[in-house]
């Protein structure tokens, strides 16, 4: 049985985290990604300070970020004195129960304000779930997984956007959704993408 969806259908604000920004940009479709969602998505400025970062390693996120937000289709947000206490809560610490400033800043504005929290990394996940239970989790697949995206994008579409991701921004799939990748994506794309487990790899190569 499939998953229940992670995000809803109707109309509900989105906080992305840096990885999420990321692997928006590289499906090559995040305009038309962003526009075909019902929700609103916006970044806190924690996060856009964090990609700005990448530029001095000659990555270009935080420019496409910048576009999105001059055209409205992504918001900046800053935390409130509430989610301060609690994004200090989640950088401050022994590292085992700390997370990176863009991931502690998503899970605490969306906690202060009642958001969805789009995060992927596995020990941010961990952490909003004992800590913060009632922040429903999102990632970048279940955008793309959207019923509103893939009437915009059609499957095709889909498919070359997960492909780009995982490409060019070795975006991590989720354990519940690599069934539903590999079959959007095809066995041969699912082979050459080194960001997928190892044993999916080898599986996809089998059928071919």
């Amino acid at each position: 049985m499939a998953p229940p969806p992670s995000l809803p259908e109707k109309p509900a604000l989105l906080i992305a985290d840096t990885s999420v920004v990321i692997n928006i940009n590289a499906t090559g479709c995040a305009e038309k990604l962003l526009k075909a969602l019902p929700h609103r998505v916006a970044v806190v400025d924690v996060v856009v300070d964090e990609i700005k970062g990448g530029l001095r390693k000659g990555r270009q996120d935080a420019v496409r970020l910048a576009q999105l937000i001059d055209s409205g289709l992504v918001e900046v947000v800053t935390l409130r004195s509430h989610g301060l206490i609690q994004f200090e809560n989640l950088v401050i610490g022994a590292s085992g129960g700390t997370l990176d400033d863009g991931e502690a800043a998503t899970i605490a504005y969306a906690a202060d304000i009642g958001a969805h929290a789009l995060i992927e990394e596995r020990k941010a996940r961990r952490l909003a779930a004992d800590q913060y239970t009632a922040v429903p989790l999102g990632c970048t697949v279940d955008l793309l997984k959207h019923a509103s995206v893939e009437r915009a994008l059609g499957i095709g579409g889909i498919a070359d956007a997960l492909h780009n991701a995982l490409t060019g921004a070795r975006m991590r799939v989720l354990p519940h959704h690599i069934a539903w990748v590999v079959g959007v994506i095809g066995d041969e794309r699912v082979a050459g993408c080194l960001c997928l487990p190892e044993a999916v790899r080898k599986q996809a190569l089998a059928r071919l």
